[in-house]
């Protein structure tokens, strides 16, 4: 494997560690329909500020979300909008294996 090719599977391994929390993939869920407030995560999810805030920084490291203050508060949303197509892929493998799995328990 080539350095351009590692550097490509490197970043993609970053967003894909980004993702492998529930949390974290609630919280994209969430902000799947606009910008919201950390305050309005934290109630949505019923998490501590303190966790949100840390999974948050990770999806912005990882280049996911992006974050404006506006006062006190700050507003995140999602970079790239097309993760959730993403997710409806992963639900159709998620579908497609409870199907198989279905199909083998019938054939027992």
């Amino acid at each position: 494997m080539d350095t351009k090719q590692k550097a490509k599977y490197d970043a993609r391994a970053k967003i894909f560690k980004a993702l492998s929390s529930p949390v974290r993939l609630a919280i994209l869920d969430y902000l799947s329909d606009g910008e919201k407030c950390v305050c309005h995560i934290v109630d949505h999810l019923e998490e501590k500020q303190s966790s949100i805030s840390r999974h948050l920084s990770t999806l912005r490291d990882a280049g996911v979300v992006e974050a404006r203050k506006e006062g006190v508060s700050i507003y995140y949303k999602l970079k790239t909008p097309c993760v959730i197509n993403f997710f409806m892929c992963i639900d159709n493998v998620l579908k497609e294996q409870h199907e198989e799995a279905r199909e083998i328990v019938e054939t027992l």
